[in-house]
């Protein structure tokens, strides 16, 4: 008998964690980091509700941390197998988790200073640099729709999930006792808009559907609407003089945003002469895309033919910044400047920096541009019940202007979940929401009762078999 359990992202975006036992074999598809408010981080930190050392392998659907956040803490507490992931994946992997490690270690180092003087407990990181080296000599790359044995009895296939580049719809087949299941899990399925990646890959049969719902709750608004704001907010910011500040998340928003601006601008409608990408990580990360454009979708035949040749080819007036002190020169930009930095909830990087000296600015623009989890400060600027908020350890008013572009989204919406799952014939495949807060995940359970297919929200360590 085939088994499931779920340990991370059901009820809640964050934390993906799945664990699939046969007779002979564990494999762990995701091991990511819980993100939101500290209760939630907090989770990181506790032991695996599985021994580390008996899992045989893991199944990684995408490099965001969220999916790969604690796979150096895996291998610390005594993981040795391999990680099985995409080509696109590989490099991305590397990208993510050192940065992780780094912040993580700064972290702790300011944390540590603090509880010293006060006599306190020092805390340790949840992992070192060195987990995070030997956890990357496990990357085994397997290419898009390349049917693969990983282990006895048990294939894997990876089919683009168009959500960020080397993102992959996750596909099983496992024979147990002679009997051979499919099981789907759709990772983070991409929003078919997407400027710069191939919509995600249909597939039609399945025993089992992991399904995701983060937008499960809505429809984003159609792409040209949201691009006529985004072209009137940076028009509005240019005639009142202020700076327009979105934080994106390194990997795909970025990109996504340095693509539509270049359309913008060879459009005439974006006015302002520099636009800074203030993040090393998405500064790399967009380097790894621009490697990759074999993988880019051909919907834009000017792009296409640019691409090649760099971002700063497509978008005039680009502009990278790498150290801290470039990154402190930004802030005494008052005005005129688009500038995009991490992290894409705003729960920390160098984006607070530049929250900290606009949110007050009564001209400045606050672009948020993808899904906020509950208890970050992106969610409080979104939920907007806030007049003052803390930065940094500083009371700032919120006096800028706080518009959400949902249609730029990586994630597909409600409508488009609902058209991808139901390419799969009958029988239809058991259903499984997952990746999704309780709202979300209840509302889009309702759109498939209606549809007569019964969905399941699990609860964190539910285990089901099959």
């Amino acid at each position: 008998m085939t088994q499931l359990s779920f340990y991370g992202a059901t009820g809640q975006v964050t934390g993906s964690c799945y664990l699939l036992e046969t007779q002979q074999h564990r494999i762990l598809l995701d091991c990511g980091m819980f993100q939101g408010s500290k209760e939630t981080e907090k989770q990181n930190a506790i032991d695996f509700p599985f021994n580390p050392s008996s899992i045989d392998a893991v199944v990684l659907s995408h490099a965001h941390l969220d999916h790969c956040g604690r796979l150096p803490k895996l291998l610390k507490d005594g993981f040795k197998g391999p990680v099985f992931l995409t080509d696109a994946s590989f490099p991305l992997l590397e990208l993510m988790l050192k940065d992780a490690v780094h912040l993580q270690t700064r972290d702790i180092e300011w944390e540590n200073k603090r509880r010293e003087r006060s006599g306190k407990e020092l805390l340790e990181p949840l992992y070192e640099l060195n987990h995070v080296e030997d956890l990357l000599k496990l990357r085994q790359p397997i290419a898009y729709n390349k049917e693969t044995t990983i282990l006895a009895g048990i294939s894997l296939s990876f089919h683009d999930a168009g959500h960020i580049l080397g993102s992959a719809i996750v596909r099983l087949h496992i024979t147990d006792e002679n009997e051979t299941k499919t099981l789907v899990f759709s990772g983070d399925l991409g929003n078919p808009n997407s400027p710069l990646l191939r919509d995600p890959t249909l597939l039609t049969q399945a025993d089992v559907l992991l399904l995701e719902s983060t937008y499960g709750d809505r429809n984003h608004k159609p792409l040209e609407h949201t691009l006529d704001e985004l072209s009137d907010t940076l028009a509005a910011a240019d005639k009142n003089g202020g700076n327009v500040i979105i934080p994106a998340f390194s990997v795909g928003r970025t990109q996504d945003l340095i693509y539509w601006l270049g359309k913008l601008q060879r459009q005439g409608k974006l006015p302002q002469k520099q636009i800074y990408i203030d993040s090393p990580m998405a500064i790399s990360a967009s380097e790894i895309y621009a490697a990759n454009t074999a993988l880019f979708n051909v919907d834009d035949p000017e792009f296409s033919k640019t691409a090649p040749h760099g971002w700063h080819a497509w978008l005039k007036g680009l502009i990278y910044s790498q150290s801290a002190e470039e990154s402190m020169a930004i802030n005494r930009i008052a005005g005129g400047a688009i500038i995009i930095a991490g992290s894409g909830m705003c729960n920390g990087g160098r984006i607070r920096h530049h929250l900290k000296y606009n949110l007050w600015r009564r001209n400045a623009h606050i672009l948020i541009v993808g899904f906020q989890a509950e208890g970050t400060l992106g969610r409080m600027l979104v939920d907007g019940n806030k007049k003052y908020i803390k930065i940094l350890g500083a009371e700032v008013k919120v006096e800028a202007k706080i518009h959400t572009l949902g249609a730029l989204s990586a994630h597909a919406d409600q409508s488009q979940l609902l058209d991808w799952a139901s390419h799969f014939k009958a029988p239809k495949p058991r259903l499984y929401l997952v990746h999704g807060e309780k709202t979300a995940a209840l509302s889009l359970q309702s759109c498939f009762s209606r549809r007569d297919w019964p969905a399941t929200i699990p609860k964190i360590g539910e285990t089901i078999s099959f």
